[in-house]
């Protein structure tokens, strides 16, 4: 077996077997032996799944003797965030509330990327019930970061972007409520896409806020995330080909996403809005007034719905989960239903505000990230310090989600520094073919 394929996009995988120069069970094989015996393999898989994985594999590899492959990603392995239902395989979100939890059934997504012939490898670590962007979990399992273990991976969808970065999976599939699949990406060096609410099925997704959850892929490429996307959304793959920013017309938005940032996250992200001018974007700078409320707004919004979905359970076993992220929570109780209402009702004003705001542009530009990874060490000692790093580690990420927009992360060249590229909602096709572009521009 070949170990640069720990390295290889997606994509390319597929094509070498298509050429029949890689065995879909070999491929199955290799990255399930690594995961096994990885230094960090027990921080990033909760468990494996080797005899579906073989399985799926050995019909892979059969399709592939026969010329009948069922597409650019059959016999390619996946990983997937350990919220997605299993049949027969625990799905416990992270949480000692859902241990030992098993489902009936495959999560509808689960059952459109197994029928497409990908492999899963097994379910990922991930933040309890989804609800920290941090990816610090000293319930079940923190994984490492991407250039330091002893830092922040990014969340919730932690163990999926390790899974990639270090070389156990090809591409993984996360959800994404606040950031959570665009902040591991950003902090491992990855792409990252979140897609439209509603968009994408959650029957058989363990749920967090269903107003907000949506669920994406974490990969290597642009090309393998809209690969992905494509079997997810049960639709053609978008066409990248050609992809250019000549022409196009891009925002960076001023108000609250630059407030605070890490020098180094500064300095990447004016770095990348250069070579994206270089490449042909105009690139303008646009200020929304209720930006800022709207963001205030994110705890009413959130909160109560993820209390409410969860409350019953929480409250029966509270010593169960760590108290920063059960403090969030329980922060659900202290708003009342007509603030919820209300807040809701302002949010879809401040949403047609920006609609108009942004209407001609091709994108809008924020940094990924306000921050840097932390230390984990640090987070656990200090309670305070993790609730404010969360809060700022989700801000920029957020930004899309309170908008209801489509969104994509990618790397800028600077290690744990992304670069993020929003859109209007159900956009993903000329998201995608953008980001192709502008993965391009940025080296």
């Amino acid at each position: 077996m070949d170990k640069t394929w720990d390295s290889m996009r997606a994509a390319d995988l597929g094509r070498e077997i298509g050429a029949g120069r890689i065995c879909p069970v070999d491929l199955a094989e290799h990255f399930l032996d690594a995961a096994q015996d990885h230094e960090h393999g027990p921080r990033i898989y909760a468990r494996l799944m080797r005899d579906q994985a073989r399985d799926i594999a050995a019909a892979a590899r059969a399709r592939a003797q026969a010329g009948l492959r069922r597409g650019p990603l059959d016999g390619v392995p996946v990983s997937w965030k350990d919220l997605f239902d299993t049949a027969g395989v625990q799905t416990e979100a992270g949480s000692a509330l859902l241990k030992g939890r098993v489902p009936e059934r495959d999560a509808t997504v689960v059952r459109r990327l197994t029928m497409a012939g990908m492999p899963p490898l097994g379910k990922t670590h991930m933040t309890e019930l989804a609800f920290s962007g941090l990816g610090v979990n000293p319930v079940t399992a923190t994984p490492p970061g991407a250039h330091d273990p002893a830092v922040a991976p990014g969340g919730s969808s932690s163990g999926s972007a390790a899974s990639v970065r270090h070389g156990l999976a090809p591409v993984s599939i996360g959800s994404d409520t606040g950031g959570s699949v665009r902040v591991p990406a950003a902090w491992n060096d990855l792409v990252g896409l979140k897609t439209t609410s509603g968009r994408l099925p959650l029957e058989g997704v363990v749920p967090l806020a269903a107003r907000f959850d949506t669920v994406g892929p974490l990969a290597r490429s642009v090309e393998d995330a809209a690969l992905v996307f494509a079997l997810l959304d049960d639709g053609p793959a978008p066409d990248l080909r050609g992809a250019s920013l000549a022409g196009t017309h891009l925002a960076v938005l001023e108000s609250v996403a630059l407030d605070d940032l890490d020098p180094r996250i500064a300095s990447a992200f004016e770095s990348a809005l250069e070579r994206l001018s270089q490449a042909g974007a105009r690139i303008a700078r646009v200020a929304i007034a209720d930006m800022a409320e709207a963001m205030s707004l994110a705890g009413v919004l959130y909160t109560p719905e993820c209390y409410g979905t969860w409350a019953t359970l929480i409250d029966a076993y509270p010593e169960r989960m760590f108290p920063p992220v059960l403090e969030r929570f329980r922060a659900g109780r202290d708003h009342a239903a007509h603030d919820y209402v209300a807040a809701w009702q302002r949010l879809e004003s401040v949403r047609a505000d920006y609609a108009r705001a942004t209407a001609g542009f091709d994108a809008v530009l924020v940094p990924s990230t306000a921050n840097l990874p932390p230390v984990t060490a640090d987070l656990l000692a200090d309670h305070a310090y993790f609730t404010s790093e969360n809060l700022r580690t989700l801000r920029n990420a957020r930004i899309g989600n309170l908008m209801g927009l489509c969104g994509i992360t990618l790397p800028t060249g600077s290690p744990a520094a992304g670069i993020s590229l929003m859109a209007g909602p159900m956009q993903e096709h000329r998201l995608l073919r953008l980001a192709a572009a502008a993965e391009a521009a940025l080296g």
